[in-house]
């Protein structure tokens, strides 16, 4: 016979498992160059706009990289990095751990890739695509979760 108490704990570990499977969070985004923590992103969602991430705090001091978006070409052109929405929109596709259909801005250079995100490793690891019409057509990062 199972206890109640070993019952409830076991339910409660399941469902922290689940929300983990979710790209809602702090991240922490890797440099594809220097392979060090670049920045952290909050992902938030919202029943009816999605997915939002915004940059929270850069981790590298590169005297070189302007910390304003100048070459951001919609309403976030000139605006500070730091602040930032990165991550617009995005659903949950059905009944899958993958997040489709939003938009990701790359700061660095001022444009917006198609997104897919894919909470992996029990949600500890989220991998991040952004691509250019068909989903082979980009790139993929995987940033670490810090809470």
């Amino acid at each position: 016979m199972i206890k109640p108490t070993f019952a409830l704990t076991l339910g409660l570990f399941s469902l922290l498992a689940q929300a983990q499977m979710t790209p809602v969070g702090l991240w922490r985004s890797i440099d594809d160059e220097s392979k060090q923590p670049k920045a952290e992103i909050r992902i938030t969602q919202t029943a009816s706009a999605g997915l939002s991430g915004v940059v929270e705090r850069g981790l590298q001091n590169n005297p070189n990289t302007d910390p304003n978006c100048n070459l951001c070409s919609d309403d976030r052109k000139g605006k500070p990095k730091i602040g930032m929405e990165i991550i617009r929109g995005g659903q949950q596709s059905d009944g899958k751990a993958v997040w489709e259909g939003g938009k990701i801005l790359d700061p660095e250079n001022g444009k917006n890739y198609s997104l897919r995100l894919t909470p992996i490793d029990g949600g500890t690891k989220l991998e991040v695509r952004g691509f250019i019409g068909a989903p082979i057509l980009g790139r993929t990062q995987t940033w670490i979760r810090v809470q």
